[in-house]
């Protein structure tokens, strides 16, 4: 094995609001260097830094809008949110939860702060992902996993470094309960100050890590704070994480779908027809209904 190299150490973009219940840094695409082709299968990475929410009765966040061709993923780290779908799935991702929305051919979809978070107020800290689809796929049937943190793999490390939470693919023998279309490794790294860990995945997969909490030291050397992106290179297998004082630290690493990529809005397909197809599909009402 030989050691895969940080080819880059990004700082969280300026953020913008998602609707008025999600303040978030997009890397993927938004960053030069984290393109959807340079990414894939991950090709958006909006990153909801802590953030406090004042008390509010109504409920922020997004309303009603389409999706067809991925699957949004997102993690909650503080805070709940609530999700609706027209396929009439829904539920509440708690803090430590994780929510996989399989859009494929088509959902309408919301999400809102949690009722009673919101009358309550508190800190915000989410990730959400979007996970492409192979051309195959984009058609099948939307489907829902709700993951919740009991039903995560858990690798407890030696020496008292910490444990890996594995959501999906895994961790060593670890693995997670999630199911993917291509092959695909997403996990939480939490570690104890001067805690390390070791990961392994095949050269060619895209690899990159976001610190989520604390601060740590790639392969021995580089030093890396919170809120920042670590774009790996297509080159090695294995590399180590050490933390400089308690971290968690999001892991991701994917197969790349070498498929051409054709996205606008919140579709994302293989042609410029199959895009005029989605619009077409959405404006007719081929998406089911859903109260906003």
């Amino acid at each position: 094995m030989s050691v895969k190299n940080a080819e880059k150490i990004i700082a969280p973009p300026q953020y913008h609001f998602v609707g008025d219940g999600f303040r978030v840094h997009n890397f993927i695409p938004g960053v030069r260097e984290l393109s959807m082709k340079r990414m894939s299968p991950f090709i958006l990475l909006d990153y909801g830094a802590k953030f406090y929410f004042p008390p509010s009765d109504t409920p922020r966040g997004v309303g009603v809008h389409p999706h067809r061709g991925f699957e949004t993923v997102t993690i909650a780290y503080k805070g709940k949110v609530e999700h609706h779908d027209s396929t009439g799935a829904g539920g509440i991702i708690g803090e430590g939860d994780v929510q996989w929305m399989t859009a494929a051919s088509g959902v309408l979809h919301k999400e809102y702060h949690e009722k009673k978070w919101s009358k309550k107020g508190g800190d915000m800290h989410m990730v959400q992902l979007w996970v492409n689809l192979p051309s195959q796929y984009k058609m099948a049937a939307p489907k829902y996993q709700a993951i919740t943190n009991d039903m995560m793999g858990k690798h407890t490390l030696p020496h008292n470094s910490g444990t890996i939470e594995v959501i999906s693919g895994y961790y060593e023998n670890t693995k997670g309960p999630a199911s993917t279309f291509t092959p695909l490794h997403m996990m939480n790294a939490k570690l104890n100050k001067n805690g390390k860990a070791e990961f392994s995945f095949p050269s060619e997969y895209n690899t990159g890590i976001l610190i989520v909490e604390g601060a740590v030291k790639i392969n021995g050397s580089a030093s890396v704070r919170v809120n920042n992106f670590v774009l790996f290179e297509n080159a090695g297998e294995t590399f180590t994480i050490e933390a400089q004082e308690n971290s968690v630290v999001l892991i991701l690493s994917g197969k790349p779908i070498n498929e051409p990529i054709a996205a606008q809005g919140p579709f994302v397909m293989n042609t410029r027809e199959e895009l005029v197809q989605a619009f077409t599909d959405y404006s007719t009402g081929k998406f089911g209904h859903l109260e906003d």
